[in-house]
């Protein structure tokens, strides 16, 4: 007997994030039963968590595949140089976003779907700091040939490989997303950041740190070897 295939779930933000539009535009495309080309309504929610809406993932990849193009995908950006560096209203406007922070909020909730930064600077004073990320253009443009959530196409760029990460060090050092994802068995930082988006790794809820470096990792999510193992042995007796 063939068992039944578990749907990978998505909510509305993680799908908006995907296809480079707004959570209440995903919204609005199941409450007003939005057709695409081949004349299918947006998918039905599968499920719920709280208050949001959980739709299986591949039916609605499936229903923008044929859905046809939207303003972005259409969008041509300035012709600028390649080095320009740009932050991050700046990259969002560049990109053809109505949202002035569309990519920091891919940058903050949707880790390893948006490209690193090219240089982070360090500015405020010592009592107020923050820090100013900057984008190439031609980072940009790479982004947007192989963006997620609009189908593979030839010469499109994989997802870097996850490094190997020893499971038996120092059970208190302190491991980002892409060392998390490994030890959890994931193929990619993306896969990871959705089952974590998605409330399946509730013992990563919270973090241990943040990064502290001088580097583009600084302020990024970490979380110890130990804590993580303590989820691999959870995930691994479903």
């Amino acid at each position: 007997m063939t068992s039944r295939r578990e749907p990978r779930l998505a909510d509305a933000a993680q799908i908006a994030a995907e296809q480079g539009l707004t959570s209440a535009r995903i919204s609005q495309f199941y409450t007003e039963r939005v057709e695409n080309t081949d004349g299918k309504a947006f998918p039905e929610p599968v499920d719920k968590r709280g208050r949001a809406r959980l739709w299986d993932h591949a039916e609605v990849t499936e229903w923008f595949a044929h859905r046809a193009p939207s303003r972005l995908a259409e969008h041509v950006p300035p012709s600028l140089p390649l080095g320009t560096l740009l932050n991050a209203a700046e990259a969002s406007r560049y990109l053809g976003y109505k949202n002035s922070g569309q990519v920091t909020t891919f940058v903050r909730d949707h880790p390893g779907y948006f490209p690193e930064p090219d240089v982070v600077e360090e500015k405020g004073t010592t009592a107020n700091p923050y820090r100013r990320q900057l984008w190439k253009v031609e980072t940009l443009q790479a982004w947007m040939a192989t963006r997620p959530g609009r189908g593979r196409r030839a010469g499109a760029r994989q997802a870097p490989p996850l490094p190997d990460v020893p499971v038996d060090g120092d059970p208190e050092e302190l491991l980002g997303a892409s060392q998390a994802a490994a030890l959890l068995g994931y193929k990619s930082v993306g896969s990871f950041s959705s089952s974590l988006s998605q409330g399946n790794l509730p013992l990563l809820k919270t973090t241990d740190g943040v990064a502290k470096d001088a580097g583009r990792q600084n302020g990024r999510r970490r979380w110890t070897r130990r804590r993580i193992l303590e989820q691999a042995a959870q995930r691994s007796k479903k």
